[in-house]
């Protein structure tokens, strides 16, 4: 049996990334859909943008490492997705929907955090500078997109579920 190396483990976390983007891509239609606050609805769609470069960047890295782009289930990420759908499902036509769903939203940025900050150190390591630089962009829009849901949260959406 051949020894897995530090190269199998970031494409397995590859692949799981992959997976997660195109999953993440097929739920962010039904958030934005189900989404009250306008403002809301413009982030999610910003991030569904985002999400569609993000998916072009890691075929890029696939690419790079001459792999076929292909992902991995990942249970962790359609639990999550799965937890958003319920809220959406639960709180329909409740004022406490949009901060449910913001919510969901950010337990999905903080896991593609995870994972982007993850695979940017092993590729560091590996010395794959052109995948870093790939990988690093995702994953400030990541995090960009985490601080201004955060920022949203607390301006108007959590306020304006408890105020209802």
């Amino acid at each position: 049996m051949k020894t897995k190396t530090l190269e199998d483990l970031f494409h397995e976390g590859l692949r799981d990334i992959y997976y997660a983007e195109r999953q993440i891509l097929r739920a962010l239609p039904k958030m934005i859909r189900g989404t009250q606050s306008g403002d809301l609805r413009a982030a999610f769609e910003k991030h569904l943008e985002q999400t569609e470069m993000q998916v072009d960047r890691l075929q890029q890295v696939f690419e790079l490492m001459g792999k076929r782009a292909q992902g991995k289930t990942c249970p962790a990420i359609d639990g999550i997705l799965e937890e958003g759908q319920e809220i959406l499902d639960s709180y329909k036509g409740s004022a406490a929907l949009d901060a449910g769903l913001l919510a969901a939203a950010q337990a999905v940025e903080h896991y593609e955090i995870t994972r982007y900050g993850t695979l940017c150190t092993w590729a560091d390591l590996m010395g794959q500078r052109e995948i870093v630089s790939l990988l690093k962009e995702t994953l400030a829009e990541e995090e960009e997109t985490d601080k201004s849901l955060t920022d949203l949260a607390e301006a108007s959406i959590n306020q304006s579920a408890l105020a209802a």
